[in-house]
């Protein structure tokens, strides 16, 4: 089958390669016209593991290619919008502009009969939004599809999904539905002989199932969270408490682990959005809900300046401080909404002497802060530091050897705001480690005392 993916980000790139390893005839279009040229020299503007072998193995086959012309869609029996749809500037709702454009921008080349599939997050509604822009192309079939990949294993969500969910036109039990559920069905034939589950909806499902899946994520962190800071309050251990009740088979232990909290371009604007949809359907409860899972998210990052400044006995003012971490996560570059950095913005306006390192990311962060200081080597990075702070849990940091660090830097330690640190180790090597939720008030009071320079 030939498709076309239109909008080739994090989602669209992978798709559009994903696909073209289904067997089917792929080109991707973008309107960065160097987005385009990076892709089709086989590499991906951005770090995804796997993604640049996929790209490779594309064009090997002559099944994949990338445009920045609408018209080299034309032909493709099926068209899969992925193009962006960011927070508002103005306000918690996603601008749905790019993909109202996008939309607009194909709609010339669309052939007799051809299927628009969404795959973007979008707020409940907006299909028929789409329906209106494609309202003088009835022959045009509309079916929503939505994505549900994780950076830093987009390409294995993708190609062995969880699921696969199709919003079609009247619902799974409606004929009106069929022609855009064969169509799909034939597009993810490999994943269905695969036995990946997959359910037929009705568009607003279909619109709400992304939104809903990550506000009950972004619930779980948020909990375990506002747990951490009761053990905090009371001397437990959120690293036990967690352990305990993700043993629960209804609770679960996956995003039941206690830290900064999470960022980047889709959580916490899906959120945001999610808590807008809920206003405008007069639905207090949820509004209400979301407002709290977002407060408490940021107040981790007010949480673990202030753990470092008690951590530097009160003052932050001349303290020379190593953040170990700028991507939002490990195993991306991706520095949207970037917790780690987000912390190392606010410790540097507190006065602090702020040095950031990065696996990955080291180039993105520094054009978008340059008041900040980047060291791309981690060893450099860490020379003199009176303060470290573990902020994205890169494996490389986990497994840093807490004696070569700490011969490094002029004060034995570190605030291990993601709880993934060997304390045990890292004590022994004479390291006074601090973690978010592990009984620290205790500690914290005790270390007010004058700790000897290496030691």
């Amino acid at each position: 089958m030939k498709i076309s993916v239109i909008g080739c980000g994090y989602l669209g790139a992978v798709h559009a390669a994903t696909l073209a390893s289904m067997g089917h005839t792929v080109v991707g279009i973008d309107v960065d016209a160097q987005k385009v040229a990076h892709l089709n020299k086989g590499f991906a503007p951005f770090h995804e593991p796997g993604l640049d072998e996929l790209l490779k193995d594309g064009f090997a086959t002559g099944r994949l290619g990338f445009s920045s012309e609408f018209e080299d869609a034309a032909g493709a029996a099926l068209h899969f919008l992925c193009v962006g749809t960011p927070q508002s500037k103005t306000s918690d709702t996603a601008d749905l502009s790019y993909l109202i454009a996008a939309t607009k921008s194909l709609l010339p080349h669309l052939a007799k009969g051809a299927v628009v599939v969404g795959k973007s997050t979008v707020p409940v509604g907006t299909v028929d939004m789409l329906r209106g822009v494609l309202a003088r192309r009835p022959d045009v079939l509309l079916g929503w599809n939505p994505e549900f990949l994780r950076q830093g294993t987009a390409v294995k969500d993708s190609l062995v999904p969880d699921r696969l969910v199709y919003g079609v036109p009247g619902g799974g039990s409606s004929a009106a539905g069929v022609p855009v559920t064969k169509m799909l069905d034939a597009v993810y034939e490999p994943l269905i002989s695969a036995g990946i589950p997959r359910l037929v909806c009705n568009f607003a499902t279909a619109e709400l199932i992304k939104s809903a899946a990550n506000a009950f994520l972004a619930t779980k962190v948020s909990f375990i969270n506002a747990m951490a800071e009761l053990c905090d309050a009371s001397g437990a251990d959120v690293s036990e408490l967690s352990e305990a009740m993700g043993l629960d088979p209804r609770i679960g232990n996956r995003y039941l682990h206690a830290g900064l909290g999470f960022g980047g371009g889709c959580l916490p604007k899906d959120i945001r959005s999610f808590r807008a949809q809920a206003r405008a359907l007069d639905v207090p409860s949820v509004e209400e809900w979301m407002g709290v899972v977002d407060a408490v998210n940021l107040g981790q990052r007010a949480r673990t300046v202030q753990v470092a400044r008690e951590l530097c006995r009160g003052h932050l003012s001349g303290r020379t401080v190593t953040v170990l971490g700028a991507a939002f996560k490990p195993d991306t570059d991706d520095i949207r909404d970037s917790p780690a950095l987000d912390v190392a913005l606010q410790l540097a306006a507190a006065g602090a002497h702020v040095t950031v390192t990065d696996p990955k990311a080291i180039n993105n962060a520094w054009m978008r802060y340059p008041q900040l200081r980047f060291e791309s080597s981690t060893t450099r990075a860490l020379e003199g530091a009176e303060l470290v702070l573990l902020l994205t849990e890169w494996e490389e940091y986990r497994a840093l050897s807490p004696a070569s660090v700490g011969a490094l830097v002029r004060r034995r330690t570190v605030l291990d705001a993601r709880n993934v640190l060997d304390v045990a180790a890292w004590e022994a090597a004479g390291w006074t480690v601090q973690g978010l939720g592990t009984g620290g008030s205790g500690t914290l009071t005790a270390m007010r005392t004058p700790i000897a320079s290496n030691h």
